[in-house]
């Protein structure tokens, strides 16, 4: 089982920044943020969400528009969890590693591919749609956009709807992992698989 406090990025020792706030010390907006997210699709107040409880409204649409990447995506799950993946190894992100890894695996995507990921190996073998996505979000990652090439190929996989929410599911995933790299938010504690290492020198 993987150490219940996994930090955020290498800072081994780092201490959570930005912790969920004692109930007494919530103001209302606070309160209320919390309760959507409970009444909502993630049943809790985890991840990202704990360091934006400090900006109720921010919270509110970050919240919507991962409900609809993460639920209501035209893109296929396998894809969605992949890519999720591809942005959490990138920027080094325990949380959403350690979640989505397995969703990943329970979405049909190959174990081999998502422990290459992991160590910082391309996955190899994939399925066509699978290799389109990841090509354009180390792409996207990597150079801040995409040739023509990558574009042609997940344009063909996805469409152009496809596409856009493709680019758009990098980017939030890329931004909530920010936000909890600066505020040290831990995985989850008992979630299952091993966490990311440093890339290899």
């Amino acid at each position: 089982m993987p150490d219940p406090v996994l930090p955020q990025g290498y800072a081994r020792e780092a201490r959570e920044r930005l912790p969920l706030p004692a109930q007494g010390a919530m103001t209302p907006a606070q309160r209320e943020a919390a309760q959507a997210l409970i009444d909502g699709p993630r049943k809790g107040v985890y991840g990202p969400f704990l360091p934006l409880l400090r900006s109720p409204a921010l919270l509110d649409r970050v919240a919507r528009m991962g409900e609809y990447l993460r639920f209501e995506s035209i893109l296929d799950a396998r894809v969605r969890e992949l890519v999720t993946c591809a942005a959490a190894r990138h920027v080094s992100n325990q949380f959403e590693w350690v979640m989505h890894a397995p969703l990943a695996v329970k979405a049909g995507v190959s174990e081999a591919a998502i422990e290459a990921l992991r160590t910082g190996a391309r996955p190899k073998q994939l399925p066509p749609d699978e290799e389109a996505a990841l090509d354009f979000a180390h792409e996207l990652l990597r150079t801040h956009g995409v040739s023509d090439a990558t574009y042609a190929a997940a344009l063909q996989s996805f469409g152009e709807q496809g596409l856009v929410e493709l680019a758009s599911l990098v980017g939030y995933f890329v931004m909530v992992s920010w936000v909890m790299n600066v505020a040290r938010t831990p995985a989850m504690a008992g979630a299952a698989g091993p966490g990311i290492d440093a890339f290899p020198a």
